[in-house]
């Protein structure tokens, strides 16, 4: 006979959704800060593989001077959040599998990241100043090249979630 009625405690993780939505932020936060984007740009070498990777880190990036681009530079860095966050939430891969799999978890986070890279690059590039059609079709490919490169780590911090 047991002494209370507790309910067994449930090991609180947080949604896939959830831990690639951190990640999505602290990529846009740490990768996007002014402080990193200016090493990124004086502290690594463009024509290596690592400094190819590290000065893409910084495309999210976000300004506090007030210029002409600050508009579409933060623009785009905020959408890429809300972007990335919709979509983890939206893309159905772990939700409906029948047999959760951390295969579909990753692939989910990574796809949204892509995605939502080359869309928020697309609509900052749009709405921002002298935004023309062929513009954002530059900029979301760029974007969609962030997304596909720095996606994996959202990938791979969606899989520390239940789905």
């Amino acid at each position: 006979m047991a002494l209370s009625n507790r309910p067994r405690t449930v090991p609180r993780y947080g949604t896939a959704a959830g831990t690639g939505t951190l990640a999505a932020f602290l990529l846009v936060a740490v990768g996007g800060s002014p402080m990193y984007v200016d090493w990124a740009q004086r502290g690594t070498d463009p024509t290596g593989a690592g400094g190819w990777f590290l000065r893409l880190l910084a495309w999210p990036s976000w300004r506090w001077q007030a210029d002409e681009g600050v508009f579409a530079t933060n623009l785009r860095a905020i959408l890429l959040l809300v972007l990335a966050a919709a979509l983890l939430y939206l893309l159905p891969g772990p939700q409906v599998d029948r047999v959760t799999s951390s295969g579909s978890q990753f692939l989910s986070g990574w796809g949204a990241y892509a995605l939502a890279g080359g869309l928020s690059a697309l609509l900052a590039t749009l709405l921002g100043p002298h935004g023309s059609l062929f513009a954002a079709f530059q900029a979301a490919s760029t974007g969609v090249t962030y997304g596909f490169f720095a996606g994996w780590i959202v990938g791979l911090a969606s899989l520390g979630g239940r789905a």
